[in-house]
């Protein structure tokens, strides 16, 4: 190691080394609290706001976070937050945790990470350790990030160190959480991937160490296609076997039995969250460049693309059977969040799902015990604001059809089955057959 890489590391080790966390969401927030936690000084960098008061407060603003680990951490000086990008210069490790969305053209919008590093260029310092977390295609951080912040005349490598870090949060699961689920990192070169081995290692239980930012970027595209590909073909199942007269559910069940060579995963309205509708595109575009075809990955986009299609088409037959049209019908929609028992919206079905459906004349509400407004969607920016209304009998009654999208455990399904006029089920909550449900 050269004299700053040395400098960085006595840093790390005594936990003097301020780390800063660029983007405060589900993924940058957890982050910080865990780094804070180790004792090291953090300080947090976000465009809103209302992120950066609700820190100072010592409030969450992510429900499936301890809120009592951030006061903890605010309350004693280790965890600050501020929205002037300016103070970039300050962070010993800069950690990026921003957006990696889809353009309407379903390519890469690479414009969170390009403004975030350009933001960094003019604050970069020698010493400094920088790593990208989130999602994207191989070759990101060693062309695109790389060759922004090589623009300030400082060498990657030698004056700063880039690695990349994929994030691998799973919002909800009580088994494991940021710091108990192992952490694959990546340098652009032996002396950045040391660096932030040697600081990831200080806050996260297990680090697992690839040759190259490009393999860790890969890993994570892996496991997120691994996903997509598999619920699309439960999804593809689903619709073949309804076209059958046979329950999904109850085949997965059966086959789920199987000790060895079977792995579950369940069918649904589509597809949703930060990474699973995002990633496989991200691989299919930076294949072309290599002449590439991705014609199993691609076809596996295009099933889960279509099943909130396959999902409104169910519910227009379901109530075609009742004499019924989609046009003035009242539906509500039970669930928003992207999976069950967390306040996460991102990506999720449920609003192509409202989207369609009020192109089709249909009077759309939900209901939401995580998400009590409906937040603005970049995907989605027509919708209206809609608030989440309460389940009671009533207003069950009062709605032509309930479309079940997200299966929150704290929803009370018997109310809604004993009240309901019709009840769509993408989920398989309800087993028993009954008259007013559907399964799509």
């Amino acid at each position: 190691m050269n004299g700053h890489a040395s400098t960085l590391l006595s840093r790390i080790e005594d936990t003097s080394a301020t780390v800063g966390i660029v983007g405060l969401g589900y993924v940058g927030l957890p982050l910080a609290i865990a780094f804070a936690e180790r004792g090291f000084p953090v300080l947090g960098f976000d465009i809103d706001d209302a992120k950066i008061d609700a820190i100072a407060r010592g409030e969450s603003y992510i429900k499936h976070l301890d809120g009592g680990r951030l006061a903890g951490v605010v309350r004693e000086g280790r965890l600050t937050a501020t929205s002037d990008f300016l103070r970039l210069g300050e962070p010993d490790a800069i950690l990026v945790c921003v957006p990696t969305p889809l353009t309407p053209q379903r390519e890469p919008d690479m414009s969170f990470v390009e403004k975030t590093a350009r933001q960094i260029k003019p604050c970069l310092r020698q010493g400094q350790l920088i790593v990208l977390e989130s999602t994207t295609y191989p070759g990101t951080t060693d062309e695109l990030i790389r060759g922004i912040l090589e623009e300030s005349g400082l060498r990657s490598g030698e004056d700063f160190f880039l690695a990349f870090s994929p994030e691998r949060e799973d919002p909800g699961n009580p088994d494991y959480g940021t710091t108990t689920i192992p952490k694959v990192i990546g340098g652009v070169d032996a002396a950045s991937g040391d660096l932030a081995e040697a600081l990831y290692s200080r806050a996260i239980a297990r680090t697992v160490r690839v040759s190259s930012a490009r393999a860790a970027e890969a890993t994570k595209l892996v496991e997120n296609i691994f996903r997509a590909v598999n619920i699309a073909l439960v999804n593809e199942l689903k619709v073949v076997y309804d076209a059958m007269g046979v329950d999904v559910w109850e085949v997965l069940d059966a086959a789920e039995t199987k000790p060895f060579g079977f792995m579950r995963f369940n069918p649904g309205p589509g597809w949703g969250g930060h990474c699973i509708p995002l990633d496989p595109f991200y691989l299919a575009w930076k294949a072309r460049e290599y002449g590439q075809p991705t014609k199993f990955i691609e076809l596996a986009g295009e099933v889960n693309v279509e099943m909130p299609h396959w999902v409104v088409e169910k519910l227009q037959l379901a109530l075609n059977d009742r004499e019924k049209a989609v046009k003035g019908s009242r539906v509500l929609i039970l669930g928003v969040a992207y999976k069950r028992d967390i306040d996460d919206p991102r990506e999720s079905p449920a609003f192509e799902l409202m989207s369609r459906l009020m192109a089709l004349g249909a009077e759309v509400s939900y209901h939401d015990p995580h998400i009590p407004s409906l937040p603005r969607m970049r995907s989605w920016p027509d919708l209206p604001v809609l608030e989440s209304l309460p389940l009671s009998p009533e207003i069950v009654a009062a709605h032509d059809a309930v479309l079940l999208v997200t299966d929150h455990r704290t929803v009370d399904y018997d109310l809604v089955a004993n009240h309901a006029q019709l009840i769509v089920d993408t989920r398989g909550v309800y087993r028993e057959a009954r008259p007013n449900i559907v399964k799509a």
